[in-house]
């Protein structure tokens, strides 16, 4: 029998609402400092690599890994209140975001140890900035669907292939990618997927930025050509990818980044209509922040979940849906309301 899903409710110990004031004041700072505007937009040349090394000094990121790595060994629910409070403040966490929430945990588990020591200190000091390459061509998020090939060589592997919607590919240093090393079978098409870790900036990496309507851009075609990786590169088990995607995607989709990255396109609603509110208005804002904390009381049931040393794949998967659709509808929502 399947078990029932549940979404616990937590309640944050006096150490998070502690660290909260901290961050807090430090991104105060920050604002009257000019390092970002909160009431704009948070665009990739809004991503000033000196406010990476800044949180990193702070010690709040790689915050629950081990200290021997440049960890803190703080808790997940103290990582929770962190990673909400610079969404909150539409901080620009592009640099370090990705390494800290899913590509450090999956190293973490699956790297060689020199590889850790190498580049997990690097994360936490925000030196660095990680992509995932998962998606490709014609495939969308089916990762079982891709085509892009690791063939085996002497020392290690070539890939040769395409990558599509890449987030950050064009200021990343390394990417975690999915690569197929052997086909799927009848019985089981999750077979033939293997995870690497790729160092950017190298021959036989093309980057092709993606503009958007806005001039920006955020996403990436990535196109491998004979692109070299080491024997050593390889994270986790040849051909046993897919679960440890799932795991890592459960990071990615635990937190409350997706029902928090327009999140001041909500404040930025409240204020425009101000204090005293026709009754459609305050009905209509009162329905987006009984979702909002909806939303966040998942969430942070999540961050509990993985507290407790459990893979939540399922409930996080539940969390990111729903932030995604909150993300679609609410400029559409505003709209009506404003």
């Amino acid at each position: 029998m399947t078990a029932a899903l549940r979404f616990d409710p937590i309640r944050l110990p006096e150490k998070c609402e502690q660290l909260r004031k901290e961050v807090r004041a430090f991104l105060a700072e920050e604002i009257a400092a000019g390092t970002f505007d909160p009431h704009k937009p948070n665009r990739e040349d809004t991503d000033v690599p000196e406010f990476s090394r800044k949180v990193g000094a702070k010690g709040w990121l790689g915050m629950t890994w081990p200290k021997k790595y440049g960890g803190q060994e703080r808790s997940f629910l103290e990582r929770y209140v962190v990673t909400e409070e610079m969404r909150v403040a539409n901080a620009p966490t592009r640099r370090f975001f990705v390494a800290d929430r899913q590509s450090g945990p999956v190293l973490l588990k699956y790297a060689p140890e020199h590889i850790k020591m190498d580049i997990l200190p690097r994360i936490c000091r925000g030196e660095i900035c990680f992509a995932i390459g998962m998606s490709e061509p014609n495939s969308g998020s089916d990762l079982f669907a891709a085509k892009t090939r690791a063939t085996k060589t002497d020392g290690g592997y070539l890939i040769n292939g395409t990558k599509i919607w890449t987030s950050s590919a064009h200021i990343a240093d390394y990417m975690i990618a999915i690569f197929r090393t052997s086909p799927p079978t009848k019985e089981n098409r999750r077979h033939g997927l293997t995870q690497f870790l790729v160092k950017m900036k190298q021959p036989g990496i093309q980057v092709n930025p993606i503009g958007q309507i806005t001039g920006q851009y955020e996403f990436n075609e990535v196109v491998f050509t004979d692109f070299f990786v080491p024997d050593d590169h390889v994270l986790g088990e040849v051909d046993g990818a897919w679960k440890q995607a799932t795991s890592e995607l459960a990071y990615e989709r635990s937190g409350p980044e997706r029902f928090l990255e327009t999140y001041y396109v909500l404040t930025e609603l409240v204020r425009a209509v101000g204090p005293n509110p026709d009754t459609r208005s305050a009905e209509g804002i009162g329905r987006l922040v009984a979702q909002l904390h909806t939303m966040r009381r998942m969430s942070v049931s999540v961050a509990g979940m993985l507290q407790a040393g459990k893979e939540p794949v399922v409930e996080a998967s539940i969390v990111k849906d729903i932030g995604t659709v909150w993300e679609q509808q609410l400029p559409h929502r505003v709209r009506d309301l404003a």
